[in-house]
């Protein structure tokens, strides 16, 4: 039987392995666009025609993407960057109930960890587009809020995609948590955009410069 001690110091060599695995892999990635998004969502779906264009747009634009790996929304960004002739990144998480990585994917990079996945998700992102999803989009979503909120990330456009999906919780957030409890400072919000379109998407990112690897991550490792 291995005693607790030692089942923390491989667990931690995991962790470390994982991270070596994700920065060597995508070292020479040049900033990229984040596609997050349910993976439930069907190849008939709007949003995934959506964000099979948005990644389209992207790799036109000269941009790689990455996304979790997955199906659904996942599945839809790698396959219109794929189909693009471009880099399509899969970051997939390895877990019980859930199939493995889309088939459209030319840069993957297996995680047991969430925190873990979530740095290589940042480090090499410079915009995130949110589609419509379930608990674990809205984990992806708040993080990355936080982050640029507190300065830990720099500042780059999180755009959510579909009014007619996030405009309830916009306007919770707007009324419960700022102003009623002032959770939040005024100008929070304003560090989401709203679209509807692969052009307003486009549109929102239109300011980030494409950049060659090397780059200074855009997530804070000091």
């Amino acid at each position: 039987m291995t005693h607790k001690p030692e089942r923390n110091a491989w667990r931690m060599f995991r962790i470390m392995g994982e991270f070596v695995s994700g920065f060597q892999t995508l070292s020479e990635l040049p900033k990229a666009i984040t596609i997050f998004g349910s993976a439930r969502t069907k190849p008939t779906d709007p949003y995934y025609l959506a964000a099979e264009e948005i990644a389209k747009q992207a790799v036109h634009r000269g941009f790689p993407v990455i996304t979790g790996g997955g199906p659904g929304i996942m599945e839809a960004g790698n396959r219109g960057a794929a189909e693009a002739k471009g880099t399509s990144v899969g970051l997939c998480i390895k877990l019980p109930n859930e199939q493995g990585g889309n088939p459209w994917i030319n840069t993957r990079v297996d995680f047991h960890y969430f925190f873990v996945r979530k740095v290589m998700f940042l480090k090499h992102t410079c915009a995130v587009v949110v589609m419509p999803g379930g608990f674990g989009t809205l984990d992806e979503l708040f993080e990355v809020v936080t982050l640029v909120q507190t300065h830990k990330i720099h500042r780059m456009p999180i755009v959510l995609y579909g009014r007619a999906y996030w405009g309830g919780l916009l306007a919770w957030v707007k009324d419960q948590m700022e102003v009623h409890n002032h959770y939040i400072s005024p100008g929070d919000l304003d560090l989401l955009t709203v679209c509807d379109t692969p052009e307003e998407v486009m549109a929102a990112i239109r300011h980030i410069d494409v950049e060659p690897a090397g780059h200074e991550p855009s997530i804070r490792m000091d």
